[in-house]
């Protein structure tokens, strides 16, 4: 990957990173990463944008990967986020974007697009259908257990991860993201607990790839990422008018434990979203988990990639 090349910028105050490969006259993409994730959760598709005539950049989110700490983690939150994006895309001066977001990235996608829309060409989203920001959450319907309702609590999951070294806490939730049920420790339990110490990791996941996310985990500390999104996911923007334009595609995986999520799996049958996302399709990876990106790289670049050249 020595090909794509790594940038710092100065936005909002912090020194941001970025990756970024293809022609810097070409039609840009925008990728946006999740939890437990960084910019090189994309490397896979951003090779793959660029071979296919387009300018690929990837963001590491403020206090993730090799973009600058907030000066107040426990304050950070979406919004602080979609204003980066925002930063970023003018710094480069680009007048309008592809987006592409994977996780809690997704939300940023849906939520920049609708504050911004004069920016957003289209997008595409992984793992997360579009639910208007004015719908209760359905975090207040998971159980005590769950994943969401532990980190939302503040210094819980810190004192959890505190028992392991970095790569074992990334190691484990890669386990735990990549099954097909919500991650949920019993009431004698921490999260990290659920993991059994002897089982392997995804196969797609080597070994290599866990120490890169290590090692900028180290750096990064999860402070920030317990932060946003766990515990900003009530924040209210303001929007009222709930309504895109834009082609977008969310491609879901049929084993990805968010389907499993309170109501989530029959608002998508439901087709609802195109309510809001009147340009709205689906795709289905049938055998795909929470990692759809690392765990069929090809099958996913290649829907993005006829994305791209159906709307560009």
């Amino acid at each position: 990957m020595e090909e794509i090349e790594h940038k710092y910028t100065e936005v909002n105050g912090l020194k941001l990173h970025t990756a970024e490969i293809g022609g810097r006259s070409s039609p840009s993409v925008v990728f946006l990463h999740g939890f437990p994730e960084i910019w090189y959760s994309w490397r896979h598709q951003m090779i793959a944008v660029a071979e296919g005539g387009f300018r690929a950049i990837a963001l590491d989110h403020r206090g993730y990967g090799l973009s600058d700490p907030p000066p107040r983690p426990n304050e950070t939150t979406f919004s602080d986020l979609i204003a980066d994006l925002l930063a970023i895309i003018d710094s480069l001066n680009l007048s309008k974007v592809v987006l592409v977001g994977k996780d809690f990235g997704s939300r940023i996608v849906y939520l920049f697009s609708l504050l911004h829309p004069s920016r957003v060409s289209g997008f595409i989203t992984l793992g997360v259908p579009f639910i208007p920001p004015s719908r209760p959450s359905v975090v207040k319907l998971h159980s005590e257990g769950s994943y969401i309702s532990r980190w939302q609590e503040r210094g819980r999951a810190e004192a959890d991860f505190s028992r392991f070294d970095t790569r074992t806490v990334v190691r484990n939730i890669y386990i735990l993201f990549s099954r097909s049920e919500v991650p949920t420790a019993l009431e004698n339990q921490e999260v990290m607990d659920i993991v059994d110490t002897s089982t392997p990791l995804p196969p797609w996941f080597t070994e290599q790839d866990l120490d890169v996310y290590a090692s900028l985990y180290e750096k990064s500390g999860f402070e920030t990422a317990m932060q946003v999104p766990y515990r900003s996911l009530n924040e209210e923007f303001g929007i009222t008018n709930v309504k895109i334009e834009v082609p977008a595609l969310v491609i879901m995986g049929g084993k990805d434990y968010s389907l499993n999520f309170p109501g989530i799996a029959e608002y998508i049958k439901s087709g609802a979203a195109k309510t809001y996302v009147t340009k709205y399709e689906t795709a289905f990876l049938p055998e795909g988990s929470h990692f759809m990106q690392e765990q069929f790289p090809h099958q996913v670049s290649q829907l993005i990639l006829d994305f791209l050249c159906n709307h560009n």
